[in-house]
C-alpha cells in the first residue's frame, strides 16, 4: 500500500459525452457515467497508476485468473441527491472496510481507504448532473477488484485491477412499494458456513442465479436462502438480509459465515434498538416463522440491502404452499425504518451515527 498514492484526472471530450437518460427511463442501473476510477496493484510495486478516466473497456488476457478461478469482490452503494440539493454518500468508509475484509478471504491486496474514498468523492462530484434533480435521485456506485494475472496455475494472481464504476437509477419513490413474494428454496444452497461466502465475491453470487432464474419465472421477486447442512434454518435473501417481527421482538439471523455483513442490517438493530425494541440475532427455522404466522404472532417481515434498502416481506412459497404474511401490507416497523433511514441518507435529518458523507 503506497502513501503517496496520486490520483490523476483524464476528462472525456466534451463531443463524446453521453447523453443522460430521463427520469422515466432510469431503472435499477445500465445507464453508465462518463468517468469511472480505476488504480492497478502489483507485488512489485503496490497500488499504483490510480486515475478518474473517460469510462472504458478493460483489456483482459484470456488466461487471467478473474476467468479461471474467480478472484474478484464487488461492493455496492450509492450517491443520494438530498437536502439542499447536495449529494450524500451512505457509510462509504464501511463499505470500502468490507471490501477489504473480502480481499483478505480471497487473497487479494487491501486498499488504501481513505485515499479511495477522497477519489470517490471527486468522481461523484464530476459526474453530480448524471443524478437526476427529482427527490430521491441516485447513483449506483460499484466498486469491483479482479486478479488479471495470465496463469492457469492454482494460485493468487500477483497482479490485480481496481475500478469504480457509476450508473444512474430510478428515484427509490418511483418503485413499487407493494411487499414481494419470496420464494424459499429447500432443495439448493447458495453457500458454505466454512469459507468466503459472507464476503461480497462474485463466484458467492453467481451460485444464487439458477434458482432465483426458476423463482422470477414463478413470479417470486428474489429467494430465500435455508441453511445448507438441513435445510431448516433461514439465512439471507438472494442480495439481501431478512428480519421477522414475532411477538414486538425483532429477529434476524445471527452471522455465521455463510450471511453477508449488511451494512443497512446494522442500521436497522441500531434504530430499533435505540427505539427500545428487543432485537435478537439468533438461529431461526423456517418451520418457527410459518407456525408463528399461523398462530398470528408474525407481526411483519422485511428485507435490507444497500439495493433494496428496507423492503416488506408480503408472501412467502414454501414447499408449494403460499403464506400471507401481515394480510400481504407494510409493516408499521419497517414502514417506520424506511422514513427515518431515508432521512437520515438524504441530509433531511441529523445523523447521529455518522453514517452520511457529504460530497463537497
Amino acid at each position: 500500500m503506497r502513501e503517496d498514492l496520486e490520483v490523476a484526472l483524464e476528462k472525456v471530450d466534451p463531443e463524446k459525452m453521453r447523453e443522460k437518460p430521463s427520469v422515466d427511463t432510469l431503472g435499477s442501473g445500465g445507464h453508465f457515467t462518463d468517468h469511472m476510477f480505476r488504480m492497478t496493484w502489483s507485488s512489485q510495486g503496490g497500488w499504483h497508476d490510480a486515475k478518474i478516466c473517460p469510462y472504458q473497456n478493460l483489456s483482459l488476457d484470456p488466461a487471467a485468473l478473474i476467468f479461471h478461478h474467480g478472484q474478484a469482490i464487488f461492493e455496492n452503494l450509492k450517491a443520494r441527491r438530498g437536502n439542499g440539493n447536495q449529494l450524500y454518500l451512505f457509510r462509504p468508509a464501511d463499505s470500502l472496510e468490507r471490501l477489504n475484509s473480502s480481499a483478505v478471504k480471497m487473497c487479494m491486496p487491501r486498499l488504501p481507504v481513505e485515499k479511495v474514498l477522497k477519489a470517490l468523492k471527486a468522481l461523484v462530484y464530476l459526474e453530480k448532473a448524471w443524478v437526476a434533480d427529482v427527490a430521491d435521485a441516485s447513483l449506483s456506485i460499484r466498486s469491483t477488484m479482479i486478479a488479471v494475472d495470465p496463469s492457469l496455475g492454482m494460485c493468487p494472481s500477483k497482479t490485480y485491477c481496481f475500478f469504480i464504476i457509476l450508473s444512474s437509477v430510478a428515484p427509490a419513490s418511483s418503485k413499487e412499494c407493494k411487499p414481494a413474494k419470496i420464494y424459499v428454496s429447500d432443495d439448493y444452497s447458495r453457500s458454505l458456513t466454512a469459507g468466503p461466502c459472507h464476503g461480497k465475491t462474485s463466484d458467492n453470487y453467481g451460485a444464487s442465479l439458477s434458482m432465483s432464474q426458476r423463482a422470477r419465472a414463478e413470479g417470486y421477486s428474489q429467494v430465500l436462502w435455508l441453511d445448507t447442512s438441513e435445510h431448516r434454518f433461514v439465512e439471507q435473501l438472494d442480495t439481501a438480509n431478512i428480519f421477522f417481527k414475532i411477538d414486538g421482538q425483532l429477529v434476524t439471523p445471527f452471522l455465521d459465515g455463510s450471511i453477508i455483513e449488511g451494512l443497512t442490517r446494522n442500521c436497522v438493530i441500531t434504530l430499533a434498538e435505540s427505539w427500545g425494541f428487543d432485537v435478537v440475532e439468533r438461529k431461526i427455522a423456517i418451520n418457527e416463522v410459518l407456525d408463528a404466522n399461523k398462530n398470528g404472532s408474525l407481526e411483519e417481515v422485511f428485507f435490507t440491502g444497500a439495493d433494496a434498502g428496507i423492503s416488506s416481506l408480503g408472501e412467502l412459497y414454501y414447499q408449494g404452499e403460499n403464506h400471507v404474511v401481515n394480510s400481504g401490507v407494510t409493516g408499521e416497523l419497517s414502514a417506520r425504518l424506511v422514513l427515518e433511514l431515508q432521512a437520515i441518507q438524504n441530509g433531511r435529518q441529523n445523523d447521529p451515527y455518522k453514517w452520511v458523507v457529504r460530497v463537497a
